[in-house]
């Protein structure tokens, strides 16, 4: 079985600068919502004083994350914001003092054992860092370690512009040895595969560096074929296995983590900062001097690309990650947030929309879709209202990677329909099961 998707141009244009660390903002807004599951509750009030890494949102159920303080300074207030997927929020804004005081819970965590282990991961924060945001604990809270057989790093980077996991290869190295040493000590995993594109021939050096001094790390130099970093995509291209409809990694035998969210798990080991700042990458045809930033969570977009220099033209379109899968943000005063990996911004020429004609029928979605899904299908079953076909057409399959709009040649908004499409097989799928219910009883 081959796996499809399309040749992207790469554009890595800050794969070679290391980052700069950014004046801190005069204040920070950090949302309560930066992961996959329900937000963290807000335990700080206006008026309060925080400082550095001190908790001011509590993980609220299991698939929650805890968010802590980037600055130090005062609660100026707690309100409600809307977030990039239209969902009210409660986020807290700081106003800085300045100083950078740390908290006193900032120690490094005392681990004997797998339990403990994870504790600390979730103490810290962290949540995928490649985009997901999935809580980190979660995914290694798992019950049977003996089911797990290899632990997959994603290094591939895929979207064009990022580079923001290329600077973490780069310059931190020793922490991702350090995050791996700890898998093996606390969970007992012992084969590490390190997945990551070849148009990063700086970063395959020092993965394989770091490789030739553990056997039970394997390199995998991957064809830089987007979406080579998409987790099912990954799998099957290092290990050879299919991860079932509506299963995890886990089902295969596999666990999947970002390289950086990795590398923070061996920082946070060593030093007890929670994710309190992010590596950025801002670039774009509208930024002036594109470069990757290190921005406290919650800086504002404008705070960030002042950063860089600013605009060199007027943006057009600033979306939340890459030109593939991101998101459009609706204000420059939108925050940095846990999993942003970039911001990018564009001009007119580079964000201008295409004219969308008619489908001509000649299966370029189809035939690029990582899934072989089939968009033209989907579409129609969509527009006709028919949620029963949209299931049999299995659209819950897609995970919005553009391919198919990508090579489109009529420009039709397929991922778009697509995302639609689930929503509405979502709804069906919930009333039917309602239904059941109902005739149950």
């Amino acid at each position: 079985m081959k796996l499809h998707g399309i040749k992207v141009p790469h554009k890595k244009n800050t794969a070679d600068m290391a980052p700069i660390r950014m004046a801190i903002p005069p204040r920070v807004k950090i949302p309560m919502s930066m992961h996959i599951g329900k937000p963290a509750k807000v335990i700080v009030k206006k008026g309060d004083k925080v400082q550095v890494g001190q908790l001011i949102g509590e993980a609220d159920g299991f698939v929650s994350s805890n968010i802590h303080a980037s600055v130090s300074g005062t609660v100026e207030k707690v309100e409600d914001m809307t977030s990039s997927m239209g969902m009210k929020i409660p986020c807290v804004v700081i106003a800085s003092d300045g100083e950078q005081s740390v908290h006193e819970s900032v120690k490094p965590p005392e681990i004997t054992d797998f339990e403990s282990f994870v504790k600390a991961v979730k103490l810290s924060g962290v949540v995928g860092l490649g985009g997901a945001g999935f809580p980190s604990f979660v995914k290694l809270s798992v019950k049977d370690l003996s089911k797990v057989e290899s632990v997959v790093i994603n290094a591939a980077e895929c979207e064009p512009y990022i580079t923001s996991d290329t600077r973490t290869m780069m310059d931190k190295t020793d922490y991702i040895k350090k995050g791996i040493g700890a898998l093996k000590q606390y969970m007992g995993l012992h084969h590490f595969i390190i997945g990551i594109e070849n148009n990063k021939p700086d970063a395959v050096v020092k993965m394989k560096a770091m490789a030739d001094e553990d056997p039970e790390i394997d390199v995998r130099v991957l064809p830089s074929i987007y979406p080579q970093g998409g987790e099912k995509v990954l799998v099957f291209n290092t290990v050879g296995r299919i991860i079932p409809k509506g299963g995890l990694p886990l089902d295969v035998g596999v666990i999947v983590i970002n390289v950086t969210t990795l590398a923070f798990i061996g920082e946070f080991l060593e030093s007890g900062m929670p994710l309190i700042e992010k590596c950025v990458t801002v670039d774009g045809s509208a930024v002036k001097e594109p470069k990757n930033v290190i921005a406290p969570i919650g800086t504002s977009i404008e705070d960030l690309i002042t950063a860089a220099g600013g605009f060199k033209s007027d943006p057009v379109k600033v979306l939340y990650g890459g030109p593939m899968m991101g998101l459009t943000v609706p204000s420059l005063q939108e925050p940095v947030l846990k999993n942003t990996n970039a911001i990018i911004a564009m001009d007119a020429k580079e964000a201008r929309p295409l004219k969308t004609t008619a489908c001509i029928g000649c299966g370029a979605c189809m035939s690029h879709c990582p899934f072989r899904l089939d968009p033209r299908e989907i579409s129609r079953a969509y527009q006709l209202d028919r949620p029963e076909e949209l299931e049999k057409l299995c659209v819950d399959l897609c995970m919005e990677c553009g391919c198919c709009s990508y090579v489109c040649p009529a420009n039709r908004p397929l991922v778009q329909t697509n995302k639609l499409a689930k929503g509405k097989l979502r709804q069906y799928v919930m009333a039917k099961k309602q239904q059941e219910e109902k005739g149950a009883k």
